[in-house]
C-alpha cells in the first residue's frame, strides 16, 4: 500500500490530467473558429503543460515512497507539486480566455493569469529543491 502522500498525488494527478485533456476542447475550438495564433498557442500550451504536469505527480507519487524517509519533507514535496499544478489550471486557461499570456500584470483577468504563474512557478522549484534534497538523502543512507 502506496503512503497516503503518495496517495494525495494520484488524485490530485488524476484531476488535472481530467481537466488538461477537456481543454483540448477549447483547443480544437479555437482552431477550428479561426482564433488568432497567439490564442490557438495558449490552449495549445495549456492543453499539452497541464497533463504534462499531471503525468510528473504521478510519477512522483511512486518514487517518492523509496525517498521519503522525512514525512515532512515529502508532504512539503506533495503540497507544492499540487498547488502549483492547481495554480496552472487556473493561469492557463485564463491567458488563453482573455489573450494575455500571464507575464506581466495586465488588467482584469490577466492578473489573475500572472498571479496563477507566480504561485505556479514559486511552487514548482519548491518540489523541485524538496524532490532533489529528498534524493541525496536517500542516496547518502
Amino acid at each position: 500500500m502506496l503512503p497516503s502522500y503518495s496517495l494525495h498525488l494520484i488524485f490530485h494527478g488524476a484531476v488535472v490530467l481530467l481537466f488538461g485533456l477537456l481543454l483540448g476542447g477549447a483547443y480544437g475550438r479555437a482552431i477550428s473558429q479561426g482564433a488568432a495564433a497567439h490564442v490557438v498557442n495558449s490552449w495549445r500550451v495549456a492543453h499539452a503543460s497541464l497533463p504534462m504536469g499531471a503525468i510528473l505527480m504521478l510519477a512522483v507519487a511512486m518514487v517518492l515512497p523509496a525517498l521519503a524517509p522525512v514525512a515532512w519533507l515529502a508532504w512539503a514535496v506533495v503540497i507544492s507539486l499540487v498547488l502549483s499544478s492547481y495554480a496552472f489550471c487556473v493561469a492557463l486557461p485564463i491567458a488563453a480566455i482573455t489573450g494575455q499570456r500571464g507575464l506581466s500584470k495586465g488588467h482584469g483577468l490577466g492578473s489573475l493569469a500572472y498571479i496563477g504563474n507566480i504561485v505556479g512557478a514559486g511552487t514548482s522549484l519548491v518540489s523541485a529543491f524538496g524532490l532533489l534534497v529528498l534524493a541525496f538523502m536517500a542516496l547518502i543512507r
